[in-house]
């Protein structure tokens, strides 16, 4: 037990109408403080997201996640928020919003390897 530490995920939706409540799992972000990790694993699906809603601006949707990606880099082009540390930035990612895009509440749980468990939580509740 003593080799495994403790993780945080959050589920990233697309909630294409706000005020509707209906949202699409498109993705996972997973921080381990412990291991200094912060992954995030999306997929963009456009069939399934035009099945869901027809008036979903794919391109948009796009540029919207890669700037999340930029920002779990900590990529120079993940702007101000990019610098900050990690948990500041996972913190961030998964705080509550209503737009279109948004996470679900953080879950935790106890991990040998972050980025297996990304994985096998993007299998799960993405694909």
């Amino acid at each position: 037990m003593q080799d495994r530490v403790t993780y945080e995920y959050a589920v990233i939706r697309l909630v294409p109408k706000v005020e509707r409540e209906e949202f699409l799992n498109i993705g996972v972000i997973l921080y381990s403080k412990r291991k200094k990790y912060l992954g995030i694993k999306y997929k963009i699906d456009e069939n399934r997201i035009k099945s869901f809603s027809q008036e979903v601006d794919i391109p948009s949707i796009s540029k919207y996640i890669e700037a999340w990606e930029l920002i779990c880099q900590g990529a120079p082009h993940g702007g101000s928020i990019g610098k900050l540390e990690l948990s500041s930035r996972y913190r961030w990612l998964t705080a509550t919003r209503s737009t279109i895009i948004q996470s679900s509440k953080t879950h935790i749980g106890l991990c040998k390897d972050p980025e297996k468990v990304l994985e096998a939580i993007f299998k799960r509740y993405v694909l």
